[in-house]
């Protein structure tokens, strides 16, 4: 199925880079502005917490301070109960909207004015408000879907947005004689439901149409900073986990199959 154009919010924010890897090329489209997340904000004015509500208990959270143009407006609350709400009703298309939504008030007044987050802008949000998002996601997919889960995949890939694109399910197997992957076409070739069948990592979704920057930022943001834990756990089992740790060998193996990305010329 060939990937279709996205002409507006809600038909690009999902289109994924183009990119080079190794002797495989993926074209990348002409554009001059940076990574961005595309979603305009909904914001409204409420009291000055960030909460997370359940059927037993509610945590709140609060932003931490960084400067006056990059945090959100200190006569704005962030309530993660939307997000929580979306999720719990296994309405995961309208989380991962809710999800943007919210970085981009994270991220700050400027991410506010112009509807979406430039990737310099991640560092801006506070490793709470994250693990609060991520938090959520975890809790309502059992450990299968949010950012955390992609950070373990991303690592153990050795940081190749290409193997994470396929791993996630963000590309898509093609049916060819030689083995071919294409993009997933938003929204719907991208999988909504809880399954047996879909990606660990599939959601949330990042936008990478202008490039991976602002995905790498989310992932390598401290707030997903690998345990000593975990990364002994990586090393013994051979894995990158983005610390030096040895990385996976033989993805693409050319003497069982040639891996072809198909290029895609819509963006």
């Amino acid at each position: 199925m060939a990937t279709n154009s996205f002409q507006s919010v809600y038909h690009n924010h999902h289109s994924l880079l183009n990119h080079h890897h190794h002797n495989q090329q993926i074209e990348i489209a002409p554009s001059t502005l940076s990574s961005t997340l595309f979603l305009k904000p909904n914001t409204t004015n409420t009291p000055n917490t960030i909460s997370t509500s359940s059927l037993s208990s509610t945590k709140t959270f609060s932003i931490s301070p960084t400067t006056s143009l990059s945090t959100p407006s200190s006569t704005q609350a962030i309530s993660f109960d939307l997000l929580q709400q979306h999720l719990s009703a296994q309405n995961f298309r309208e989380a991962d909207e809710e999800t943007r939504r919210l970085l981009i008030v994270l991220a700050g007044e400027q991410a506010q004015k112009r509807g979406y987050v430039f990737f310099s802008e991640a560092q801006f949000i506070s490793e709470a408000d994250l693990k609060a998002i991520d938090d959520l996601w975890r809790q309502h997919s059992n450990n299968k879907f949010g950012y955390s889960v992609q950070r373990k995949i991303y690592g153990k890939v050795s940081n190749d947005f290409t193997k994470f694109f396929i791993k996630v399910g963000w590309m898509k197997k093609l049916d060819t004689e030689v083995e071919q992957f294409n993009y997933r076409a938003f929204p719907n070739e991208f999988i909504w439901e809880l399954n047996e069948d879909t990606p660990e990592g599939h959601l949330p979704l990042t936008n990478a149409l202008r490039g991976t920057q602002l995905l790498k930022s989310i992932l390598e943001h401290p707030a997903f900073k690998p345990t000593e834990e975990e990364l002994l756990q990586a090393k013994a089992a051979g894995e990158d986990m983005g610390s030096g740790v040895t990385g996976l060998k033989g993805f693409i193996d050319g003497s069982k199959s040639k891996r072809v990305l198909k290029s895609d010329y819509s963006f």
